[in-house]
């Protein structure tokens, strides 16, 4: 089954009519002199502590937003530019054909129809907030016309919602169903995250504490850029923001704090649909054939020099939702978030939250189709939300299989009320925690969330993954948990028993006698390994690559031989170090600029670290833990923060001190404080500057 997702075949077998070659020609563009008179409509400064961290002081919220723009623009302006390209569905001709998919994928699911829809419905303060944010972006392009696409201006307020729009859907999974029915690659790099909450019961020190631990790639859209935001009007937040996003998106503000992890519940439902064999532009519903909605799109790719390609294809949509066309037929798609547009709104009232019963009535607002919410504040109350829009499903129907296309009574309308998603407060145990795994293990005790109070049509997760292992075996298993043990908990080396690596290593041992002498060294090697990977761990090459690959394999379908495996690993291990027991510290890599460093952890490690080979067969660490932050409120009230990005400020300035300094520091897991208030900042001012007068 393909769906053309290679991008030159998608080309190749579209009718010659829809194909042009064409220089790149430039639309109609806006003149970056006129926005330069923005600078002086926003009362706001940018101070850069000492590691280069903004942090934004505005007037009002929309000053605030766009001084957190500007600033962040100077750090990575590129990947802004990128982010707004893509959500155009424009990024292809500019980055060539490896873009064209998600262009393609912003026309499929309605994107900016969707914006547009909702968009005069939302709050006057949230509209200022993202015009605010959208004017800093055009200043900075005014300001630097050389380093912008010419096609960028004006950003919008429209294209910073739209951003929201289209990446939501991706956190629980879409990205990996339109995957599966295309057949094209898996992401290599799975979604994930940690997150522990604690009352005071469950602290030695009598504290509230709460662990962001979100696992993000290292650069790209979806890395985090870290910023303390504030306005005279009521917003301060800090924490992590993504490229594009004036809104902190997790990390804490005076009163509150809250982390995300990625969940899975199953909120995506395919439909086979019949094609009229004598019309194909019809499908069969409700035993009559209906037309399908049509749309032509033309998305511009860049191929080579000044040329292009402008390809034009029709976009369908039935009444369930968007329609693939595949070689094994037509298949609709019907998913949480289709035509949501109030994320936005959902996020600004979050950050704006004071206390638990306004930040639960901006969780009742729905409109995130997924994450894990857990929670802290600073009068001692921990939650954790199982957060999703849970369709309104018929029972008894299994909605985890492809269903068929023509009966109305499995196109469900409208979501669970949020009393209904899965959630605890304030449990029993004072400990709440998430890794990515079923939310019916959560607390650490006999205080959580009972499977059967939940109907099997919310298609909720019942995996664990090593890292909910080992944060049950650490925090889960301490009554009183102190400072340090919160900290030193968080930096696990460790592989569970009960993990799915732990698994491959007895499956890969059980079969030693029929692997013989030729496996010899490694299978010894294999039954000494503690499951750690510390950078002294001489074992922790072999065992981590070879269980890696078995795991990667199978979750794509494929059947690996495990001693095939092994000696795959193992032949590698000797071409680039001369051995099979190089120490971890050898293999595992952080590469920044002209910095390289050991680190220790490793794939669905606590301490996680996904790397990818490069020439040398070192893995340098491309995905895992990035920005993570431990927010307490002791027994006073009073609230105090640490944190550390794995590489620093300047995320796409490779000239800046500030784009590797805090390398050191993460690869050494240890942090460094928020300077969250004036009188924590005070003194630590390297920069003060106004937007464009730095």
């Amino acid at each position: 089954m393909k769906f053309r997702y290679a991008v030159l075949l998608m080309l190749a077998c579209l009718p010659p009519a829809w194909l042009v070659l064409e220089p790149i020609g430039q639309p109609p563009q806006a003149d970056p002199r006129s926005f330069i008179g923005l600078g002086a409509s926003h009362e706001v400064r940018i101070r850069r502590d000492t590691w280069g961290v903004p942090h934004i002081k505005g007037v009002t919220s929309a000053d605030a937003a766009f001084g957190l723009a500007y600033a962040h623009c100077e750090d990575d302006f590129q990947t802004i530019e990128d982010v707004l390209l893509a959500t155009r569905g424009r990024l292809a001709e500019e980055a060539g054909p490896a873009a064209a998919v998600g262009d393609y994928l912003v026309h499929l699911l309605d994107v900016q129809a969707t914006v547009e829809a909702g968009f005069e419905a939302l709050p006057a303060d949230l509209r200022a907030v993202l015009q605010g944010y959208a004017d800093g972006v055009n200043f900075y392009v005014a300001k630097n016309p050389d380093l912008a696409n010419p096609t960028l201006l004006p950003v919008t307020d429209r294209d910073i919602a739209a951003g929201f729009v289209f990446k939501t859907p991706f956190f629980y999974g879409l990205d990996r169903e339109l995957r599966r029915l295309s057949e094209a690659p898996a992401d290599p790099y799975p979604k994930g995250s940690n997150a522990v909450a604690l009352a005071p019961s469950r602290s030695a020190e009598g504290a509230t504490r709460l662990l962001v631990n979100s696992h993000q790639p290292f650069e790209g859209p979806v890395a985090w850029y870290e910023a303390v935001v504030q306005s005279d009007d009521g917003w301060h937040v800090a924490g992590g923001f993504f490229p594009g996003s004036p809104f902190m998106l997790h990390g804490h503000n005076e009163h509150l704090a809250w982390a995300n992890t990625v969940n899975a519940p199953d909120l995506v439902d395919v439909y086979r649909l019949e094609v009229d064999p004598g019309d194909p532009e019809r499908y069969r519903f409700n035993g009559a054939w209906k037309p399908f909605e049509k749309q032509r799109v033309g998305i511009r790719v860049r191929i080579w020099g000044p040329f292009h390609w402008t390809f034009r294809r029709e976009v369908l949509k039935s009444v369930h939702g968007p329609v693939l066309v595949t070689d094994h037929g037509h298949f609709a798609l019907r998913y949480a978030g289709m035509g949501e547009s109030r994320q936005a709104l959902q996020y600004w009232r979050l950050n704006r939250a004071e206390n638990l019963q306004e930040w639960k009535e901006a969780m009742a607002l729905q409109a995130l189709p997924s994450i894990n919410y857990l929670y802290a504040d600073r009068d001692g109350n921990i939650g954790y939300v199982y957060n999703g829009q849970f369709p309104r499903r018929a029972a008894g129907v299994d909605w985890s299989t492809i269903l068929p296309g023509d009966r109305p009574e499995l196109v469900w309308n409208g979501y669970l009320d949020f009393d209904a998603v899965p959630q605890i407060w304030n449990p029993a145990s004072g400990l709440l925690f998430n890794a990515n795994n079923t939310p019916f293990v959560a607390t650490g005790g006999d205080d959580g969330l009972n499977e059967e109070d939940f109907a099997p049509e919310m298609g909720i997760q019942q995996d664990m993954t090593n890292r909910a292992w080992r944060l049950l075996e650490t925090y889960g298993s301490d009554p009183a948990i102190t400072d340090d043990e919160f900290h030193r908990y968080k930096y696990d080396l460790t592989y569970s028993p009960r993990s799915e690596t732990a698994a491959v290593v007895r499956e890969v041992l059980a079969r030693k006698a029929e692997a013989g002498p030729k496996l010899a060294a490694e299978l010894d090697l294999l039954a000494s390994w503690d499951l750690n990977t510390d950078r002294a761990n001489r074992a922790a090459p072999l065992g981590v690559l070879a269980a890696t690959h078995v795991i990667k394999a199978r979750e794509v379908g494929k059947v690996p031989d495990v001693l095939e495996t092994l000696a795959e690993v193992s032949a590698t291990l000797r071409r680039h170090h001369g051995r099979i027991d190089p120490q971890w510290a050898e293999v595992n890599r952080l590469r920044r600029g002209s910095v390289d460093l050991p680190v220790d952890g490793g794939p669905d490690i606590v301490r996680a670290i996904y790397g990818a080979e490069d020439e040398d067969g070192r893995l340098r660490a491309v995905a895992g833990d990035t920005l993570v932050m431990f927010v307490s409120w002791d027994r006073r009230g009073e609230l105090s923060s640490e944190v550390v990005h794995q590489f620093g400020s300047a995320t796409g300035r490779p000239e800046s001190p500030h784009y590797a300094d805090q390398v050191p520091l993460f690869a050494g897991m240890k942090t460094r404080p928020v300077l969250f208030t004036e009188e924590q900042l005070a003194g630590r001012v390297a920069e003060d500057y106004r937007p464009g007068e730095r």
